[in-house]
């Protein structure tokens, strides 16, 4: 299989939040992460907006994201504006 990625992705396991809405939050963890992206782990991806705000609890880097792909437990996102990841 080809990689498509722009940037390699490294495989991380980090707690983070799915922020949107007025307040609203949702658990995941981060599998891999690169300069341009992630693929986060969820309970469901049901009810998750098209774009959000993941925010990485260790050093609480937030990154404005927009979904790519929807697995069965399993999303894969990009990040708008340029922000690049805290690793």
């Amino acid at each position: 299989m080809q990689e498509r990625r722009d940037t390699p992705r490294h495989r991380v396991l980090k707690a983070a939040t799915i922020e949107f809405g007025a307040g609203a939050a949702i658990d995941c963890t981060v599998r891999n992460l690169s300069a341009n992206g992630a693929a986060l782990d969820v309970a469901s991806p049901v009810g998750i907006p098209a774009t959000f705000d993941l925010v990485m609890l260790a050093d609480h880097g937030r990154h404005h994201c927009r979904i790519a792909w929807r697995k069965e437990r399993r999303i894969g996102v990009v990040f708008e504006a340029g922000a690049a990841p805290s690793a």
